[in-house]
């Protein structure tokens, strides 16, 4: 997020979501096209989601809880058939908790900006 605009991050039509601890911002979670990676051959059989911790909250065991309410607030407001997540490859962390939470890989690629490894996993809802 270190090149992100944050006018464009405050418009409401990005998709992006604040994830707070009380009044603290920790994190954030964001659904739609921001959650792909150029490169998949995404369709509409799931909403994709992406998001991100501060980072040093980072490796403290908070992914699993923050990913958990981001998706409990998009199945509410959205309510989508599934959740597809995009996850660099090398981020072990982040494909531990995503896979805690029930989501499978349904395949892997490289990205076509910059050809790192990227893992896609998707987890049904109802």
């Amino acid at each position: 997020m270190t090149d992100a605009d944050p006018d464009r991050l405050l418009q409401p039509e990005a998709g992006f979501h604040a994830l707070l601890a009380g009044d603290r911002l920790i994190g954030f979670r964001s659904f739609g096209p921001d959650g792909q990676v150029p490169g998949w051959d995404y369709d509409d059989q799931a909403l994709d989601t992406g998001g991100g911790l501060r980072p040093q909250l980072v490796g403290q065991g908070l992914g699993r809880a923050a990913i958990s309410a981001g998706l409990a607030f998009g199945r509410a407001k959205l309510a989508p058939r599934a959740f597809r997540v995009t996850v660099a490859t090398f981020n072990v962390r982040a494909l531990r908790a995503v896979e805690g939470l029930g989501f499978q890989r349904v395949g892997q690629f490289s990205a076509t900006t910059d050809g790192r490894s990227f893992e896609v996993l998707a987890r049904p809802e109802g």
